[in-house]
């Protein structure tokens, strides 16, 4: 299977402002990318990228006063499989998790381990352990909040959005990774595009989606309690403790997000071939 995905995004600063953004696939699935262009900035100003403490790759630049438009195409190639389930996959022994996943265990800007601790054990301590406990969580979640792009709050911590029962798919990742390193589950945020793949179309306009991972059996795998059933074509953008660590873009100074644009869809080889014609 081949996807096309993308992003066209215009800042507007009052003065040239320092910016680093997490926009682009992961370069885990660099070998995946069947065509890509380079990422262009109107007007053209030069950027870089550095690798940040979690693996991901983060693109850094000044913005000049006035609009800076950034975008960047793509073509992927996916498996056209759903997101895994292993229902037998099991938690591991604290020693047994690799220290560099330790800080995965604990509480985070977005996910207060201490406030929903009780809560947590009260309702899933008599789950059973591994894959199932994280799919009961990720059913409460699905169940407890009422989704609404019209209730996306950028400070809504998982506690906040436990108590309001509302929320944006950031709100339904960061509670169930709580609920998880509550139950001493390593957790970690992650953040990507998804379409509407093998799905009924959604009519409002596509954005980036959030969900998350956990380790089990020494790997890592995807859940996804907004959506609560397995995806197909998720393209991981970031990865993180919580938003905090993978924000879309961070600047050092006011700016205004006028236009923005994401786009994720199936294409076909001919496709692909008139991208590629076009390009050279």
């Amino acid at each position: 299977m081949l996807i096309r995905y993308g992003y066209e995004l215009t800042f507007n600063c009052q003065q040239p402002t320092f910016m680093v953004c997490l926009l682009d696939a992961h370069r885990e699935r660099a070998h995946h990318i069947r065509y890509e262009t380079p990422v262009v900035t109107t007007p053209s100003i030069p950027t870089s990228v550095y690798i940040d403490s979690h693996g991901n790759h983060v693109r850094k630049f000044v913005a000049p006063a006035g609009d800076l438009t950034i975008s960047c195409d793509a073509v992927i190639e996916d498996s056209g499989l759903p997101d895994p389930v292993v229902l037998d996959a099991q938690e591991i022994p604290f020693e047994q998790v690799p220290n560099k996943y330790l800080v995965y265990l604990l509480g985070s800007r977005y996910c207060e381990t201490d406030k929903l601790a009780d809560t947590a054990w009260q309702l899933f301590g008599s789950t059973p352990r591994g894959w199932r406990r994280v799919q009961a969580i990720c059913d409460f979640v699905c169940d407890h909040l009422t989704f609404g792009y019209q209730y996306a709050r950028a400070t809504r911590t998982a506690y906040e959005a436990f108590e309001e029962r509302k929320g944006v798919c950031r709100d339904f990742a960061h509670l169930a990774v709580t609920f998880c390193r509550c139950m001493n589950i390593p957790t970690r945020y992650a953040n990507g595009f998804l379409g509407d793949i093998g799905v009924p179309p959604d009519p409002a306009p596509m954005d980036y989606n959030a969900w998350f991972e956990v380790y089990l059996d020494g790997r890592w795998f995807t859940f996804d309690a907004r959506h609560n059933t397995p995806r197909i074509g998720r393209i991981t953008v970031a990865r993180g403790r919580d938003a905090m660590d993978v924000p879309l873009a961070t600047s050092f100074g006011p700016h205004l997000l006028t236009k923005f644009k994401v786009w994720t869809e199936e294409v076909s080889d001919e496709v692909l071939r008139d991208l590629i014609r076009r390009s050279a």
